[in-house]
């Protein structure tokens, strides 16, 4: 881990020496988790930021400067370092972080300070500041993923299904989902158990869901914590069907639950499953692009879900930022943020590898079905499935 963070933070701190230009450089702060139980999210989406920024480092000819910060897995930490950021460091823009009680604390304060930013982590969206809407987000709405796996029990037969996630921000978003796409479909919500993301057991938990005797579970973890059901399903001998969430797509999630993950299905961005997709879908090219760019950023290919969420915020910003210089503002003044806002949601069929963008001032649809696709974990791989 302590490798990992030098590594992160050399490589992300790229702070020019010299500038030949008159104009003021443009200044990004990225908070992410590299410490405590989120840091295997964190990471990878440090990791992501990193390929985005040896994908598209400069505007115009000018480097973009990022300060990165660790909020160690905690909402009052992300909280201070935003505030920091802006009010020292007097950054243009804000992306981060890794989980949704750090992601929302960072938001909310986003909006109090006014300036931009862009979530790379899921979250239910927050109220807008003076003037309009301050956070966009990359991650697919939940209730766009959990409809594609109430549309697989659906046309599966599955008639009850057990929920074990949680016990914080996520896992009500995951559980409000489900409870609302079920109802819709017939499918009745049997069980609604919570464990902690630091928890060392569920046994408790998964005993309570089985003896509902449910058709298939759904889980509400992620990364290693996510583990925990899956494998205590296994050893109480669970046939059923299994239903994971994007947050399990990590390398890290398969080495804990080893053979137990076999046959669970998951929604996820395309990118997941890049060279499964037609070479018509337009994500293809930018999923594979975002491979490559990765391995050179950090010497291997990506092997999870979340990296490519800190690619996506990255390159949105860039794009959004070269429409901003365009207006005239120089950048490290409120009029910069301001015109630097207005250009992130006037986004419109923007293409990353999660999905295509359309960032709208009511923070709502921002991608429709083309960001979701459902795949089966097999030997250790990601099988994507058929359309339903």
């Amino acid at each position: 881990m302590k490798n990992d963070r030098k590594l992160l933070l050399s490589a992300a701190l790229l702070i020019p020496l010299f500038c030949g230009s008159a104009h003021a450089e443009i200044v990004v702060g990225f908070i992410t988790g590299l410490s405590g139980p989120v840091s295997t999210i964190g990471i990878p989406n440090a990791k992501g930021v990193q390929a985005g920024l040896h994908y598209q480092g400069e505007i115009d000819g000018e480097k973009i400067r990022v300060i990165q910060l660790d909020d160690s897995s905690d909402p009052t930490i992300a909280t201070r370092n935003v505030r920091k950021l802006v009010e020292q460091d007097q950054v243009d823009f804000l992306i981060g972080t890794s989980g949704a009680p750090q992601t929302v604390a960072m938001a909310v304060t986003a909006v109090e300070l006014q300036v931009p930013m862009i979530a790379i982590s899921p979250i239910s969206p927050v109220a807008p500041g003076e003037g309009g809407p301050w956070v966009a987000q990359v991650p697919q709405p939940t209730e766009l993923l959990v409809q594609g796996i109430v549309d697989h029990m659906k046309a599966n037969e599955v008639g009850t299904v057990a929920f074990i996630g949680f016990s914080d921000a996520f896992g009500d978003l995951m559980y409000g989902s489900l409870v609302k796409a079920a109802e819709t479909a017939g499918i009745r919500v049997v069980s609604n158990e919570r464990y902690g993301r630091a928890d060392t057991s569920v046994t408790a938990q998964v005993l309570r869901a089985l003896s509902s005797r449910p058709d298939a579970v759904m889980i509400g973890g992620t990364g290693t914590s996510g583990a925990l059901p899956v494998l205590a399903l296994k050893d109480r001998g669970y046939k059923g069907t299994v239903y994971g969430n994007h947050g399990l797509i990590s390398a890290d999630f398969l080495r804990i639950a080893g053979t137990a993950a076999n046959g669970i299905i998951c929604p996820t961005g395309p990118v997941t499953a890049a060279e499964q997709l037609p070479e018509s879908n337009p994500i293809r090219a930018v999923a594979l692009a975002y491979r490559a760019a990765y391995e050179k950023a950090n010497g291997g290919p990506p092997s999870d879900g979340f990296s490519a969420y800190g690619f996506d915020g990255w390159i949105a910003f860039v794009d959004a930022a070269k429409r901003a210089k365009a207006s005239g503002a120089e950048p490290r003044t409120p009029a910069f943020r301001k015109a630097l806002r207005e250009a992130i949601f006037s986004t419109r069929e923007f293409v990353g590898t999660q999905g295509i963008y359309n960032f709208k001032p009511d923070n709502r649809d921002w991608v429709d079905e083309r960001a979701r696709v459902l795949i089966r974990i097999e030997d250790g791989k990601w099988k994507l499935l058929p359309p339903l």
